[in-house]
């Protein structure tokens, strides 16, 4: 009898992902809407997600999921309700005082990669050194590239590598910061049996380094056997 490799390697895997360190949960959310017209709005599960822990987040196509992840990131502004990372509430901030936080503190993997097209692919990732005000720690994108496999393509442009190569640069300029949340909007969508789980394995492998919190947005059922925490919207 032949067995399916994804079936083989989701197997693998049901073992907990994080084991909780702290009382208190790295992020929460408290009764999050949104809304983008008087047609069109969102009110949001309550979500918690401990340190060190992964969180799967399910839902189909028009349930907000993306909209949920930016209002995460604070990269939109909720209509009402909270959003909590380490024990600050970032609907507290200002513009200015959010985007040093998240650039101190989130990761984010963003659906399709947003990458400043004129800059090498190293020059992308020590971007995001600067964009958090920190030093360019060029000797760790480097060895995040050795770690995820895109070494040989430092100096090329973003525009020259192939999609699942911009995918593992992605992750790379995620964790160059050390983030305490890794956010992942639909990170295996698109991508066939092997490469979800090689994505999927990266993202684990990465956020255990760092000892960050991982959150996964997606519609993708096959991730349901890879992840023990799961909300549905």
């Amino acid at each position: 009898m032949t067995i399916d490799p994804w079936l083989k390697w989701s197997k693998l895997q049901l073992l907990p992902i994080f084991v909780s360190t702290r009382p208190n949960p790295m992020l929460a959310t408290n009764q999050l809407t949104f809304e983008y017209s008087p047609a069109k709005q969102f009110a949001f599960p309550d979500v918690h997600c401990a340190n060190r822990e992964a969180l799967l987040i399910l839902g189909q196509s028009g349930t907000g999921k993306t909209t949920f992840l930016h209002l995460l990131a604070l990269l939109l502004r909720p209509k009402s309700g909270s959003v909590v990372i380490d024990q600050t509430d970032l609907t507290k901030l200002g513009a200015a005082e959010t985007a040093a936080f998240r650039a101190k503190h989130v990761g984010i993997i963003y659906q399709k990669p947003h990458f400043v097209s004129s800059l090498s692919v190293l020059d992308n990732l020590v971007l995001a050194n600067y964009l958090a005000d920190k030093p360019q720690d060029r000797s760790r994108a480097r060895e995040l590239a050795g770690q995820l496999g895109f070494a040989d393509h430092l100096n090329k442009k973003t525009h020259q590598m192939s999609q699942g190569e911009q995918q593992r640069v992605s992750i790379a300029r995620a964790v160059m910061n050390q983030p305490d949340i890794i956010l992942a909007d639909e990170p295996t969508s698109s991508l066939d049996d092997e490469n979800t789980a090689r994505v999927v394995k990266l993202l684990r492998e990465q956020s255990e380094q760092i000892g960050a919190s991982l959150i996964v947005v997606t519609h993708d059922q096959r991730l349901k056997d890879v992840f023990q925490n799961r909300v549905a919207l």
